[in-house]
């Protein structure tokens, strides 16, 4: 049983909020970060919005430490982890055990370039202020496969590169209950300095395609919103990092504890959503 009880989640995104809620049904205590000014849906009876600026170290380490908290979640978005500083900061503060950086996509160990590298540099950075991390790589989000590939907008798979590299998907679902899960009930030697590789389904971009009965057009970039980032993204596909047990120092996918989906094994009797199982297809 861990000894973790009271957690802080930093952001109330896609997957901020869900881990809000897998971790307030938990019965521990949780507090949900968000900016002053921000919106914020609705969330589980018992947790608290806590408005602060991210920025302000000494400002978040006073609510870590008025709620002592034991674990720190960012979910910060991608163009604004360079606030995570301020956090690790605040924590170090606040004497918290555990911090769990936005991660939630493509392993990131080993990467030095690109939005990869950033995160990779900052979970050592956690590690090095002497705050022992934990790393949830669960590579793409079921929910968004539609959108990467413009089936949402087109009714067909826009596809960059060859598409026949596996992909590792995980739905949202599982990605907050397996994160609650674990956080919960393992001790905190099972959760230090290492990274849990989730898969809930795995397949190509082209069987995707085959899944959602539609053709599937390769393109030399996607155009249109976010068009840049989606070309981005299924160039790295294309080099096979979007399988969470890839190695990117050696360029080949791990085995054993680094593979694809061995995180599994700590959520015994769980059943892991498909692609077809989220889409209905």
């Amino acid at each position: 049983m861990s000894s973790h009880r009271s957690f802080a989640v930093v952001g109330a995104g896609s997957i901020g909020l869900p881990i809000v809620g897998a971790l307030a049904a938990q019965n521990v205590s949780v507090i949900l970060l968000s900016r002053p000014g921000s919106t914020t849906k609705a969330v589980p009876s018992g947790v608290q919005v806590v408005k602060v600026e991210y920025g302000d170290a000494s400002a978040v380490a006073e609510v870590f430490k008025q709620h002592k908290v034991d674990v720190v979640l960012s979910t910060i978005a991608t163009p604004a982890l360079e606030v995570q500083k301020s956090l690790v900061e605040a924590a170090k503060l606040a004497a918290v055990k555990l911090f769990a950086p936005s991660e939630y996509g493509m392993p990131t160990e080993g990467h030095t370039e690109g939005f990869l590298g950033e995160k990779n540099r900052f979970a050592e950075s956690v590690k090095a202020a002497g705050i022992p991390y934990v790393r949830f790589y669960t590579g793409m989000f079921t929910e968004w496969v539609p959108w990467l590939v413009g089936y949402s907008d087109h009714g067909k798979f826009r596809v960059v590169g060859t598409g026949e590299v596996p992909i590792s998907i995980t739905s949202i679902s599982d990605i907050a209950g397996f994160v609650a899960h674990v956080l919960t009930t393992l001790p905190p030697s099972e959760l230090e300095n290492r990274a849990f590789r989730l898969e809930g389904d795995r397949k190509s971009l082209k069987e995707l395609g085959l899944l959602f009965k539609t053709t599937v057009e390769q393109v030399d970039l996607i155009t249109g919103e976010a068009g840049d980032v989606k070309t981005r993204l299924m160039t790295i596909v294309d080099t096979g990092a979007a399988s969470t047990g890839w190695d990117e120092a050696n360029k080949v996918e791990g085995s054993g504890s680094n593979a694809a989906g061995s995180a599994r094994a700590f959520w015994p009797g769980h059943q892991w959503k498909t692609v077809k199982d989220v889409h209905n297809l």
